[in-house]
C-alpha cells in the first residue's frame, strides 16, 4: 500500500494544496503535549476531501468522465467533488439533504455542480443517487467507502509524517470514515514503529465506535450532532480498515465538541468546523491517554455557517 499512497499523492499534487502544519504553545502548555495540527481547513474546497476527489476522478476512464460523476453528501465532499469536477472538466452531480448548511449549498453551485434534493436520510440519498445514475449515466464516487477516495484521504497524513516522522499520535475525526482509514494506512507506511492511530465520534453518532466495539458495522438512530460532517457511517471498505488498525474510537459530547472548537478559534486564529474540532474534544477529554506523547491532530475542516455559530454570546 505504501507504493499506492506515493503513486496517488504524485498524481493529485498538481490539484490540492500542502496544506500547513501549525502549532500553538497556548494548547501545548495547557495539554502537556507537542502538538502539530495539519491544517486541511486550508485545503481546496475547504477540507481534506478534495484530495480523494480528486483522485477517485483521475481514476476514472475517458468514457467514464464523458458522462460525469455523482455522490450523495452533505457538504464537504459535496463542494470537493463539485471543484475537482471543474478543474478536471467533468460533469457533477450533488445528491444533498435538504436541511445541509447553506454555506456547503451555495460552494457546490460556485464549483459548477448540480444539486439534486432529498430528504435527510440515507434510504433517501440512496435512492435519489440511483435515480439519477439511471437517468445520466454518471459514476457514482462514494464520499470514503471507495479505495481510491481513502487513498487520496491518506495523503494528508502522510504529508504530516513527512515533517514530524517521531509522533506517537495521530488524531482525526471519523464519519464515513475515509480520513480515518486513509490515515492508518498512511501511519502504517510512513510513521514509525509503535505509532497509533485514534479516532474521534460524536457520542450523538457514534456508529464507528459500536462497530469498531461489536465487530459488526453499525447504524445510527439518530444523528443529532453540531458535527455535520460526521454523520455518516462506515463502510464495507473503510471498516476493515479501521477495525484492524483503530487504537481507539473515543466518543465526545456536544458541548466538548464546542468548547474545543472555540479553543482552536480563539487559541490559532483560524477557522474550523465542528466536525474539526473532534479531535482536540478526545485529546483534551482523555488528557492522562495521550500525556507526555507527540501527537498530530488533523483539522479536517473550516466550512462553517456563519450564521449559525454554536458559541454563547
Amino acid at each position: 500500500m505504501k507504493q499506492e499512497l506515493i503513486d496517488c499523492h504524485e498524481r493529485i499534487k498538481e490539484y490540492i494544496h500542502h496544506t500547513p502544519i501549525m502549532e500553538s504553545g497556548h494548547i501545548e502548555h495547557f495539554l502537556g503535549n507537542d502538538l502539530y495540527f495539519k491544517c486541511e481547513n486550508f485545503q481546496r474546497a475547504g477540507a481534506f476531501k478534495m484530495r480523494g476527489a480528486t483522485n477517485a476522478i483521475l481514476q476514472l476512464s475517458d468514457e467514464q468522465r464523458s458522462k460525469g460523476v455523482i455522490t450523495h453528501s452533505s457538504g464537504n465532499f459535496a463542494q470537493a467533488l463539485a471543484l475537482a469536477a471543474k478543474k478536471l472538466n467533468v460533469k457533477c452531480y450533488i445528491v444533498m439533504p435538504h436541511d445541509a448548511p447553506y454555506v456547503k449549498r451555495n460552494a457546490v453551485l460556485m464549483y459548477g455542480g448540480e444539486i439534486v434534493e432529498c430528504a435527510p436520510t440515507m434510504e433517501s440519498r440512496e435512492r435519489v443517487c440511483n435515480h439519477m445514475i439511471e437517468e445520466t449515466g454518471a459514476t457514482f464516487i462514494h464520499a470514503s467507502n471507495d479505495i481510491n477516495v481513502i487513498l487520496g484521504q491518506g495523503t494528508s497524513a502522510k504529508e504530516l509524517l513527512e515533517s514530524q516522522p517521531d509522533l506517537d499520535v495521530i488524531i482525526v475525526s471519523v464519519g464515513g470514515g475515509g480520513l480515518l482509514a486513509g490515515t492508518i494506512l498512511a501511519a502504517q507506511n510512513f510513521g514509525k514503529p509503535g505509532i497509533e492511530v485514534y479516532g474521534g465520534e460524536p457520542l450523538e453518532a457514534d456508529d464507528a465506535y459500536r462497530s469498531v466495539e461489536s465487530g459488526v458495522i453499525q447504524c445510527n438512530s439518530s444523528t443529532n450532532t453540531i458535527a455535520d460532517g460526521l454523520r455518516t457511517q462506515l463502510g464495507d471498505v473503510t471498516f476493515p480498515i479501521i477495525k484492524e488498525g483503530v487504537k481507539q474510537i473515543i466518543r465526545v459530547r456536544e458541548n466538548e465538541i464546542v468548547s474545543s472548537m472555540r479553543v482552536i478559534w480563539e487559541r490559532m486564529k483560524i477557522i474550523v468546523e465542528p466536525s474539526s474540532a473532534v479531535a482536540l474534544a478526545v485529546l483534551i477529554k482523555e488528557r492522562p491517554l495521550f500525556e507526555g506523547k507527540k501527537v498530530g491532530i488533523i483539522l479536517s475542516g473550516g466550512n462553517v455557517d456563519l450564521d449559525n455559530l454554536p458559541f454563547d454570546n
